[in-house]
């Protein structure tokens, strides 16, 4: 009787592995091998040669293409000016080429276009603005050294000829992750990080904080530096850039005010290195090119977009709340930022007048008209630090809302501080 008990087991067992592996199959498939590596010669920088070898990635690069708001209403790929939902950014940026153009961003494919018709390119703009537009970086930078920065930028727009691709963030031969720009591996390095022994991990957010980031040209050679000599915070930035590093001041001197004023870059590689889903390992290519599956292949999608696009594969492997409500967080958050961003920059043009104010009085106090100088350039750093990035605030809420709320104080202040100074001519 134990015999027959034991052979039955024996059997629904058998049975029973032979399902499970069945299902497996059927589940899983071989979805989660990678495809075979094929190697692209060093120099092809061409996506669509890439993409014969990768045609999933491929396909997905291509919805780069496409031109759509974001789910949020805060960011998107349509291409419009900023100053007309923000026009207090006309006063701020009033002297310097952003206040004549400063245009949402579009996809990569259009890095290299977008940069050719800006109107902030003028005969003078060096060659350092090609740095991060282009897929041939990596051979100009061989070629060149850093002597490419200091080229006209219009010499390089001959050589250049193809937009942001994969060459930016893959090795050719063996599809590894690479940076290419030679300003993020310098700036690591200084902070103690080799890059090329990084993890892939690392190297998925690495990729995109290579041009993600905030960074300034060094005066004479036009050499691309990142400052994060002293941390990644806005505020340990400011300190690095107030010890004018190799000469640089400033960007350029608002002409109401007469103050040096500093222009951030797209800070998203500092703002998410410092928040929440960066401290729990998340990297950007985690939520913004999610791993997707088709036709029996997983891959990541390499559409860069809003997690609010691909909410199912970005979000919800680690959320389980249903779309809806992922979408009103990221909505709320960003619409909370949006407003006190708003109300900054108004006060920060203000500022700017009351500083011209005093400076039209027939005597000034020097000491409180720098006093709302300095109180000014550093609110107006944190105002557009935050508006310069591209989350709206989400990549670190509770730091974007903290330094929008000093940028308000600071105006505050400037404006008291230069009030104070015209009264001296009473």
């Amino acid at each position: 009787m134990n015999r027959k008990i034991i052979t039955i087991f024996i059997i629904a067992l058998f049975c029973f592995i032979i399902v499970l592996a069945a299902a497996r199959s059927f589940f899983l498939k071989p979805s989660d091998r990678p495809p075979k590596v094929t190697a692209i010669p060093e120099c092809e920088y061409d996506p669509a040669v890439w993409g014969k070898r990768y045609p999933l990635e491929y396909a997905s690069f291509q919805k780069n293409l496409e031109m759509s708001a974001s789910p949020t209403e805060f960011g998107g790929s349509v291409k419009f000016q900023h100053s007309l939902r923000q026009p207090e950014m006309l006063t701020n940026f009033k002297g310097n080429a952003f206040s004549t153009d400063y245009t949402e961003d579009r996809g990569h494919p259009y890095a290299l276009t977008d940069l050719k018709e800006s109107k902030r390119i003028t005969e003078k703009s060096p060659g350092a603005c090609m740095t991060c537009k282009t897929a041939q970086i990596a051979g100009i930078f061989k070629d060149s050294g850093w002597a490419y920065a200091k080229k006209p930028l219009s010499e390089l727009f001959t050589r250049a000829h193809y937009s942001i691709g994969c060459a930016n963030c893959h090795n050719p031969s063996t599809m590894e992750l690479r940076v290419t720009n030679p300003a993020f591996v310098e700036a690591m390095n200084r902070r103690g990080v080799d890059v090329t022994k990084a993890g892939r991990e690392e190297m998925r957010s690495y990729v995109c904080g290579q041009c993600h980031a905030e960074y300034y040209f060094e005066p004479g050679s036009s050499r691309v530096i990142m400052p994060w000599d002293k941390g990644l915070h806005p505020e340990q930035i400011y300190a690095y850039y107030s010890q004018k590093p190799g000469g640089f001041e400033g960007d350029w001197v608002q002409p109401d005010s007469l103050t040096m004023m500093l222009k951030a870059q797209h800070p998203d590689f500092e703002v998410h290195s410092t928040g929440t889903h960066a401290r729990a390992g998340i990297s950007c290519a985690d939520c913004h090119m999610p791993y997707m599956r088709e036709g029996g292949r997983k891959y990541s999608s390499h559409r860069v977009t809003s997690p609010m696009k691909t909410t199912g594969a970005s979000c919800r492997r680690c959320h389980p709340e249903d779309e809806k409500m992922l979408l009103e967080r990221v909505r709320n958050t960003q619409k909370s930022v949006w407003e006190l961003q708003h109300i900054a920059g108004a006060r920060i043009a203000r500022a700017h007048e009351a500083i011209a104010k005093a400076l039209a009085a027939k005597t000034v106090n020097k000491e409180e008209l720098e006093k709302a100088r300095e109180s000014l350039r550093r609110a107006q750093w944190y105002w557009d630090f935050v508006a310069a990035e591209n989350s709206m605030g989400f990549h670190n809420p509770a730091l974007c809302l903290n330094i929008l709320g000093q940028a308000i104080d600071l105006a505050h202040r400037s404006a008291e501080s230069a009030a104070k100074a015209a009264s001296a001519s009473r």
